[in-house]
């Protein structure tokens, strides 16, 4: 199926494009270009590409497939609650540990200062350190979740230990690595060294800056500054986690995931009841909604928010289930439209 679609795309971009000039407006409206095509004015003076009816309807053909794969995935995604921070990650490495944003919710300093505060890693705090003897790890495909008990790009980690990182994940093209950082930024740093096989994957839990300072939430930079970062960030597989989710305006956060274009997004609530400044339950099914309608939503930690009623949740539920297989009936029809 991608090949199909990667073979038409190349064999429309080969004609070469065509430009629109503008010479004379016809009776019904239409503005032509030099005998070659006409168009409503809004093209003119831009490069457009032709495609056949024949074409149109084979690239829709294609569409209804990969919506059919995305809907499958979305599904096994979304099937059963995974132990795992995120369940794409077949295992974790961590050749570099410790972060010092110091965010009120993270459970790997938690940890680090509590039932591990005796091992070699962490006897002096969770400060970042390289750790030479995870550089010995071979790895066999799948997706790896790199440095979760620390933050790879923390702007306290040596570009030596990042390279030392990347130069070794370079001998495993066959297997994907994840990176997840509050720094975002420092990814344009390293940006001709990274192999295609990794994500680039950034966390952010609001849209609000205000709402991030007011309580205090992390030390790391603001999340619009890690917008920014990622939508100018050019790379063709980017994730961004919104988990533990924290209040929104949902119009500006819908727009933001969609500047960066993600592949996947995680969406989920605090575990470890931190008491943090959430949004409503329905306030966050809307936003997997929106966002479901462009990108992979994967769904963490769903609830009501700390400060919600159990009976309302069960209220919600009710009306999203029926609503939810509303849904899937109507894009079932849609989808069936198309194939006709």
């Amino acid at each position: 199926m991608w090949d199909e679609a990667e073979r038409l795309i190349e064999h429309i971009k080969n004609r070469g494009p065509r430009k629109v000039f503008y010479v004379g407006k016809s009776k019904d409206g239409r503005y032509y270009g030099r005998g070659r095509i006409s168009a409503p004015k809004k093209f003119i003076g831009k490069k457009v590409y032709i495609v056949t009816e024949e074409e149109l309807q084979e690239l829709s053909r294609l569409l209804v497939r990969l919506n059919a794969l995305k809907d499958f995935f979305v599904a096994f995604l979304n099937s059963e609650k995974c132990p795992k921070m995120f369940n794409i990650v077949g295992e974790t490495w961590n050749p570099v540990t410790g972060c010092i944003h110091n965010c009120n919710y993270c459970w790997a300093r938690k940890l680090a200062l509590s039932k591990l505060r005796n091992s070699r890693r962490y006897r002096n705090g969770f400060i970042p350190r390289l750790n030479p003897e995870e550089f010995r790890k071979s790895f066999k495909g799948g997706i790896v979740f790199v440095s979760d008990m620390g933050d790879l790009f923390n702007v306290h980690v040596k570009d030596e230990w990042i390279m030392r990182v990347i130069r070794h994940i370079r001998k495993f093209p066959d297997t994907f690595f994840l990176f997840l950082t509050k720094n975002p930024a420092r990814y344009q740093e390293f940006i001709g060294h990274f192999p295609r096989n990794v994500i680039l994957g950034t966390t952010i839990e609001t849209d609000d800056d205000d709402l991030y300072l007011k309580h205090r939430i992390s030390s790391a930079p603001i999340p619009s500054r890690r917008y920014k970062a990622m939508k100018e960030l050019n790379w063709p597989c980017k994730f961004v986690s919104i988990e533990p989710i924290l209040d929104f305006n949902l119009d500006n956060f819908v727009k933001w995931i969609r500047d960066i274009a993600p592949f996947m997004v995680y969406v989920g609530y605090d575990n470890y009841n931190n008491k943090l400044p959430e949004p409503s339950l329905k306030k966050t099914m809307a936003l997997i909604e929106k966002l479901s309608r462009f990108t992979l939503v994967v769904r963490k930690t769903i609830r009501p928010a700390w400060f919600e009623s159990m009976e309302s949740y069960i209220d919600f539920s009710k009306s999203a289930k029926n609503s939810n297989e509303a849904g899937v009936k109507q894009n079932v029809r849609e989808n069936k439209k198309r194939e006709v």
